[in-house]
């Protein structure tokens, strides 16, 4: 949306007509709102600096924002300085503001430049809004030096200027090359008209992974059933509260409901493990590893 638009010049047009606060009357509304909460007087100091608010906005037009959410998220930022100023340190209200309304902005930019994540750390937020200036101004100075840079020369500079290290120049360069692109969107050069989507590799399993996976898991629990029912009873009960439930039981508490040792329960279990891993052998071939 352009500046000039309805909405967004009757914003600023309000902005303009608010009261100019001069140091003692700000500072009054500061001590008011920190120590009081007193809305009206947050409400006065943030209508006396929304025509800061909305000039800061406007020098990010440049990025594709619309700008009346440029300056929702200016007024926000506004808003968390005039939360967060401390009247006692002796600096103006607009000094402290301008940090946080620029912060807010570029954070709103970053988040919606793309649908990846174009950068978090302070240093891609520094070459996000940095990097074509310096670009262009080490450009210039080069060829009035009657000088020609590579583009590798070029990336080292930048991360020299702004101090940071190349490799995140390198991928802010591929960042801001260009803009999203559907998956959806045909391939130019396919005839069949084939989506670009269909060009990435299916990560999950293949259908013949998937069935031959659950045939193996079928014939597993059918041989392991049939093992258990190789056992007596109460060996079948150690067997499955030792190693088949979620959260297996101690020898010691099966000795107190079998009323048995401790001992004489891990003597049963190592008996009905030796049985199972018999019939395995003999019946299924190497699955008896499972019991190891």
């Amino acid at each position: 949306m352009p500046l000039d638009a309805p909405q967004t010049s009757s914003m600023s047009r309000t902005a303009m007509k608010a009261e100019m606060l001069d140091a003692e009357t700000e500072l009054t509304l500061a001590y008011a709102w920190r120590d009081h909460r007193d809305e009206a007087a947050l409400h006065r100091l943030i209508t006396a600096y929304m025509r800061l608010a909305i000039s800061m906005a406007s020098k990010f037009r440049r990025y594709g924002a619309p700008m009346n959410d440029l300056i929702q998220e200016a007024g926000l930022g506004l808003m968390k300085a005039a939360d967060k100023f401390d009247p006692d340190r002796g600096v103006r209200f607009s000094t402290y503001a301008v940090w946080w309304i620029k912060a807010s902005i570029q954070d709103y930019v970053m988040r919606n430049w793309s649908m990846v994540r174009t950068g978090s750390t302070s240093s891609q937020k520094s070459l996000f809004f940095n990097m074509r200036r310096v670009q262009a101004r080490l450009e210039r100075e080069a060829m009035a030096n009657g000088a020609t840079l590579d583009g590798y020369q070029l990336r080292e500079m930048i991360a020299h200027e702004v101090g940071v290290p190349l490799r995140d120049v390198e991928m802010m360069e591929g960042r801001l090359s260009g803009g999203d692109f559907s998956l959806n969107a045909t391939q130019s050069t396919d005839e069949d008209g084939r989506e670009w989507i269909d060009t990435i590799e299916d990560e999950g399993a293949r259908a013949d992974e998937i069935v031959e996976r659950d045939h193996d898991r079928r014939a597993l629990r059918d041989w392991l059933g049939a093992a258990l029912a190789q056992l007596t009873e109460r060996e079948r009960f150690i067997v499955r509260e030792r190693k088949l439930v979620e959260t297996p039981r101690t020898l010691e508490s099966l000795g107190e409901e079998l009323n048995l040792s401790k001992e004489r329960v891990r003597q049963i279990e190592a008996a009905a493990f030796g049985k199972m891993r018999h019939y395995l052998e003999k019946h299924a071939g190497g699955v008896h590893n499972l019991l190891a």
